[in-house]
């Protein structure tokens, strides 16, 4: 062994040392423990200490939105209840694209993420749906509402394991936040009322569906490749201007027609694919007859 690996051994030693005397300084020092991340850099380990502020905050409101909802649904408050989901997605929507455009990811806001979206999207979508509609049936209510739930959080389980493997342009299953949208959108429309009748039954149907969607092996395009920073044409921020328009003639009913078409999307892709396969293949043995 050369001295030069001797000198190396001795600084990594020395470095473990000190690591282990802050840890073990930090266990000590208060009554909550600060957080340490070990990541990569340029090939190398190394600890940060501490978490980024900015996309938290957009998390917490996000966490914060989807806990109200279940609070104003328990208290009849349905519209405010299915308005907070949709607020949560839209704080949900902007911590990952503040955090990429920030530099600030990290493994723990990550997973912070993913437990707020399965309380905003997982939790009060169904609990909502069930105060207001789904428990007038019983039990085909709680097992609607549970479908809806645990599809939720088998999705995110789901994604948390293939980050980095899958096509980022696409998701494989209805995300969370677009089957939360379409429960609350359902909600928000009815809210006026009490769901009965044909309608009580197409609420129970729609929040199971969700929850299948959620797990179903059908891509959704995630819009993820629509690059937020680049320049684009004065029509595109013209057609964003419309859009905003024509969503505030009617929020509930459009944007319930919008997150429904979009959950459908995936199905009738899927169908039409194989409705193209079957001609093609039709076409094919035509021919060699």
């Amino acid at each position: 062994m050369t001295k030069q690996q001797n000198e190396d051994l001795k600084a990594t030693a020395e470095q473990a040392a000190v690591n282990d005397a802050h840890d073990t300084e930090d266990l000590s020092g208060g009554l909550i423990d600060e957080h340490i991340e070990e990541v990569v850099e340029n090939g190398k380990s190394v600890r940060h200490r501490g978490i980024y502020l900015l996309p938290n905050l957009f998390t917490t409101g996000a966490l914060f939105s989807g806990f109200y909802a279940i609070i104003a649904g328990m208290n009849g408050n349905f519209e405010a209840a299915a308005i907070a989901i949709f607020v949560a997605m839209l704080l949900d929507g902007l911590d990952g694209r503040v955090a990429r455009l920030t530099n600030t990811s990290s493994a723990f806001g990550e997973q912070y993420d993913s437990l707020s979206d399965m309380v905003s999207f997982g939790v009060a979508p169904a609990l909502v749906m069930f105060s207001w509609a789904l428990q007038d049936m019983g039990k085909l209510g709680w097992a609607a509402a549970f479908t809806y739930c645990a599809g939720a959080a088998l999705r995110l389980a789901r994604f948390n394991t293939q980050i980095g493997v899958v096509d980022k342009r696409y998701f494989v299953g209805l995300a969370s936040p677009a089957a939360a949208a379409l429960v609350a959108g359902t909600v928000w429309v009815g809210s006026d009322s009490q769901a009965s009748g044909v309608f009580l039954w197409l609420c129970a149907i729609i929040t199971a569906l969700a929850g299948v969607l959620m797990v179903a092996n059908v891509r959704y395009t995630s819009f993820k490749e629509v690059d937020f920073r680049g320049r684009v044409p004065f029509v595109v921020m013209l057609a964003v201007v419309l859009a905003f328009a024509v969503v505030t003639i009617d929020p509930p009913r459009i944007l319930l027609a919008i997150f429904a078409g979009y959950a459908f999307s995936g199905p009738a892709t899927v169908l039409w694919r194989k409705f193209k396969a079957r001609k093609s293949a039709g076409v094919g043995e035509a021919g060699e007859s």
